[in-house]
């Protein structure tokens, strides 16, 4: 017999001051002392567990030139260094108790652009099971050493971040084996629960105190939409805000069929993910790729740059490892977003920075490669460029019914060849299915509270 794995809750992701007090000074010691203590797994959640704030930066406007507040939420202090390994827990951890997924029977799959891929290796380092992360062969390298380290093994796709279907494809192929389980962040509703319920209601409580503490946008970048679905709850709570999904301009899929290669990992992966609740989409925004890795290197070296432009130097010295490349993106989502609204002082902009700079040294080395020179005037040119000039063009708004319609289609395009039938992809045209998946969340807590570490 094998025994459900130890692990939290949605709730007590949201609020680790509802787990056991024992048990959280435990977790908390343990983030610092042992990444690789199981005890970790209560460690999932958005909250500083001293103090039960969300971790997150509100960005200085002497940086962003805008007069709205943009609120960053941090995924760096998530065990792994990543939100994603959140998703990643929460499909094994239903498949556990659904009794679909068995330690010691079961091998799981992670496809993955990056991030979902590392948090699949450190959650099955910690729950105890063999891992294959299926990902393409020309992603970062700290992405695969991260991977390899946490024990998984790797199994690569020919391309890069926009062929992410070939990973899908090769992720069915091995499926085939029964004792193979795929945790597809693409099309699994557990990776919809968990930013729903956890990220969405985090956001909620970051804003308090922040301007009118409520939430005028959110801007996030789909990779597979699961973070987007956090804009589900703001909207629920803040009927006003818009939902702004960012692509890259590269590989526009989302906006126009566009399926180019592009740098921003971890996003625009050339297709609507089947998690991707369409329906609460207000607009898509397009972002330059280059603007996005220029935009990291600024924050990264560029601090007499920031001081130069106003920024407080303490601050600035303390954002310099806080973001990748895609929370770049969703920061210059924000700033566009903030300009295209025309939002002012008392206005909030959520958005989310997935990890840290510690998965992209070898990115910025790949940009400095591709200039003949990045000097401290550069920085300054890119500075004034990529955040200050951050324009309103390239932006889609997908309120209307004609616009809803493409995305169906786009959807249909991607998922019918998986085996998906129409009349499912045509059920997710209505709010219900949304609502209804939403809802098993309570079900959720009580099967995992009644099976943590029974044997099955």
């Amino acid at each position: 017999m094998s025994k459900i794995p130890y692990g939290p809750t949605y709730d007590e992701m949201l609020h680790p001051e509802h787990q056991d007090p024992e048990l959280r000074k435990k977790a908390e010691k343990a983030l610092s002392e042992n990444e690789l203590d199981p005890i970790n797994l209560f460690n999932i959640g958005w909250k500083n567990g001293g103090n039960g704030e969300v971790r997150k930066i509100v960005l200085p406007k002497a940086l962003t030139g805008v007069d709205a507040n943009i609120v960053v939420m941090l995924g760096k202090y998530f065990p792994s260094g990543s939100h994603k390994v959140g998703p990643a827990y929460a499909t094994l951890m239903e498949g556990c108790v659904d009794g679909e997924i068995i330690p010691g029977k079961h091998t799981i799959l992670g496809p993955s652009t990056g991030n979902f891929g590392i948090g699949v290796s450190y959650i099955t380092n910690l729950m105890k099971y063999d891992a294959i992360v299926i990902m393409p062969d020309n992603m970062s390298k700290e992405r695969y050493q991260r991977i390899s380290r946490y024990g998984a093994k790797l199994d690569l796709t020919p391309g890069s971040e926009s062929d992410v279907i070939l990973t899908l494809e090769r992720t069915y192929e091995l499926k085939k084996d029964p004792k193979n389980h795929a945790l597809a962040q693409f099309e699994l509703l557990p990776n919809y629960r968990f930013h729903r319920f956890v990220t969405g209601n985090s956001a909620i409580e970051a804003v308090k105190g922040i301007g009118n503490g409520r939430i005028a946008c959110f801007t996030s970048a789909p990779g597979s939409a699961g973070t987007l679905a956090a804009g589900d709850e703001m909207k629920k709570a803040f009927p006003e805000c818009k939902i702004v999904a960012l692509e890259p301009h590269e590989c526009s899929t989302l906006t126009n069929g566009g399926r180019g290669q592009h740098r921003i990992e971890g996003i625009g992966d050339k297709m609507c993910t089947l998690i991707h609740n369409v329906l609460t989409t207000d607009f898509i925004c397009q972002i330059h790729d280059d603007d996005c890795v220029r935009g990291l290197e600024v924050i990264h070296e560029g601090t007499e740059t920031l001081v130069k432009n106003g920024v407080d130097r303490k601050l600035a010295e303390s954002m310099k490892d806080l973001f990748g490349v895609s929370g770049i993106c969703n920061i210059l989502g924000a700033i566009k977003m903030a300009k295209y609204l025309k939002l002012g002082p008392q206005d909030n902009v959520v958005t989310i920075a997935t990890d840290s700079f510690d998965r992209y040294d070898s990115v910025i080395q790949n940009l400095k490669e591709r200039e003949l020179e990045v000097t401290d005037h550069v920085l300054d040119r890119w500075f004034e460029d990529v955040f200050m000039e951050a324009d309103t063009n390239k932006i889609l708004d997908t309120r209307g019914k004609e616009a809803k319609e493409k995305l169906f289609e786009q959807k249909e395009r991607d998922w019918l060849p998986f085996g998906y039938s129409k009349a499912y992809l045509d059920s997710m045209k209505k709010p219900e299915f949304w609502e209804e998946e939403y809802a098993k969340i309570k079900d959720y807590d009580r099967k995992i509270k009644e099976m943590r570490g029974k044997e099955i």
